[in-house]
């Protein structure tokens, strides 16, 4: 019977490889486990310092701001007080580079917190507009003869108007951007509208431009500049050299728009064709029909304009664009990419006659 039970016992052995080999199994597994814990756990944590820091510095240069704006306000007599302009472009200064610094840092952003941020400084743009109108004493109306200077001749019967450097319009208009006594081309029709920065890095650089009430009108800004407005454009074509800061476009349509910036927001646009270089994800809200295609215009000095103004690399983002106005996880129908075949070969406008090369 010892015999028989000892031969109904079944006997089992371990391969001794077989065990070590399971064991490093179960080591390898944990290590990869512990690093993507440590992986996940990281990331977010320096996304979230990033964006900590930039709300921190956002929201400082904001308060100071607002509480400049709040002094000029309660300055006594202030239509008697020559100081009040002087600080109120600082102050524009400051929102435009309030501006810059969320075009710079919204790559890294969640989408929410670009929006907001834009929105507080479309919100200080207001109040400024406001408080100028409250402390800036109104011109009486009077009849006087416009001192810009103006070379006018024929091209394709088209007139073309050169804006001379050290001219400025200085009409006040409600733009939608509230841009205050800015040089720029408004009010044209079928003319070809030219200007060169020629002293850039001087402190009389031109930091905001205007372009308003065109029609029918060919553009071509060569140099760099900080900033450029746009408003009420109809079939048109603008050629913008490098733009530090931001492009603000407002109501345009049947257009074609040729521009490098760190930021490009585009606003009831209608029909109308983008070949952009920029640094941020362009934005576009009530808009349709618009078509994006890559920067590729061409002038003496661009280059170098491209690289002064840190556009020198093409970033791709011309094709990643955000409709602001389209909260679904789909495609917005509001815009597309332009067929390859239906794009314009490198515009150069170096020339009074701007040829386009395929």
């Amino acid at each position: 019977m010892e015999e028989d039970d000892h031969l109904s016992k079944p006997t089992t052995t371990t391969d001794p490889s077989d065990s070590a080999l399971q064991r490093k199994h179960a080591a390898m597994i944990e290590r990869l486990s512990n690093l993507h814990q440590s992986r996940s756990t990281r990331k977010p944590e320096s996304e979230s310092n990033s964006t900590s820091s930039f709300l921190s510095r956002f929201s400082e240069s904001k308060n100071s701001i607002e509480s400049t704006l709040s002094r000029i306000r309660q300055t006594p007599d202030p239509h008697s007080n020559p100081t009040l302009k002087p600080e109120l472009d600082n102050v524009s200064l400051s929102i435009s580079n309030l501006e810059k610094l969320v075009a710079e840092n919204s790559f890294s952003l969640p989408s929410y917190e670009v929006r907001t941020c834009l929105k507080t400084v479309a919100d200080l743009k207001q109040i400024v507009e406001q408080v100028a109108c409250d402390v800036i004493p109104k011109k009486k109306f009077s009849f006087k003869n416009k001192s810009t200077k103006k070379t006018t001749t024929q091209n394709d019967d088209l007139g073309v108007r050169v804006l001379d450097n050290n001219s400025q319009n200085v009409e006040s208009r409600d733009l939608g951007f509230k841009v205050l006594d800015s040089p720029g081309f408004r009010g044209n029709e079928n003319e070809v509208l030219v200007k060169e920065f020629n002293n850039r890095g001087s402190d009389e650089e031109i930091r905001e431009f205007v372009l308003s009430d065109l029609r029918g009108c060919e553009v071509r800004l060569m140099g760099n500049i900080r900033a450029l407005f746009v408003n009420k454009l109809i079939d048109c074509k603008v050629y913008v050299g490098p733009v530090f800061g931001s492009v603000l476009i407002d109501e345009a349509k049947d257009c074609v728009f040729m521009m490098a910036s760190h930021q490009i927001r585009i606003h009831q646009a209608k029909m109308c064709d983008f070949y952009l270089r920029v640094r941020s994800r362009p934005i576009i809200e009530d808009s349709n029909g618009v078509r994006f295609a890559p920067y590729c215009l061409k002038y003496d000095g661009i280059e170098k304009d491209l690289e002064e103004a840190n556009l020198g690399e093409e970033t791709g983002n011309w094709s990643n664009v955000d409709d602001f106005k389209w909260l679904r996880a789909v495609q917005s129908p509001n815009w597309s990419i332009l067929p390859e075949n239906e794009r314009l070969g490198a515009v150069d406008i170096s020339t009074r006659d701007a040829k386009i090369s395929c």
